[in-house]
């Protein structure tokens, strides 16, 4: 992959993902809420409805980065590789290619969606406290609470939409 390709890569994707992540996060905040085990209106209701916001606006650009860059580079290198560039083989190239994808954003993803939900869920704390009380209670490990099947199912859906 040539540099000027892996920096359009890096942020193009970043920025479509950070468009999106702010976008949708009232219904994000929501959708959490509305899942919480106290309840919608005892987790918040509609109130604070950007509580969360900084841990996604911070992990938001750098996980579609990571995906877009780790997209690009295992495609190059699939197709490079002759038995993935035959053209009945580039499907298969696209979903190993999002799958890798998946698995390496998944890594910056999913702690900052830990602290995000757990913000959203508990609108009174803030990002930062949410963040420290996690690892002060739980540790890193429990940033990555839900990795393997958050990994499980993203890689499912973007092996499914690769294929289509």
């Amino acid at each position: 992959m040539e540099r000027r390709q892996f920096v359009a890569s890096l942020v193009a994707g970043g920025c479509a993902g950070m468009c999106v992540d702010l976008t949708l996060f009232p219904l994000d905040t929501i959708k959490t809420r509305l899942q919480s085990q106290q309840g919608f209106h005892k987790a918040g209701g509609f109130g604070g409805i950007y509580a969360g916001v900084p841990s996604a606006a911070v992990g938001s650009f750098p996980n579609a980065a990571a995906f877009f860059v780790t997209y690009e580079c295992t495609k190059s290198l699939l197709g490079a590789s002759g038995a993935f560039a035959a053209p009945r083989a580039a499907p298969v190239s696209h979903m190993l290619a999002a799958s890798l994808g998946e698995i390496v954003a998944c890594l910056i993803r999913v702690p900052t969606e830990v602290v995000k939900q757990r913000t959203q869920a508990s609108p009174s704390s803030t990002t930062y406290n949410m963040l420290l009380a996690t690892l002060r209670e739980e540790g890193v490990r429990g940033l990555y609470r839900g990795y393997g099947s958050t990994v499980l199912r993203e890689v499912s859906s973007v092996s499914l939409t690769a294929l289509v």
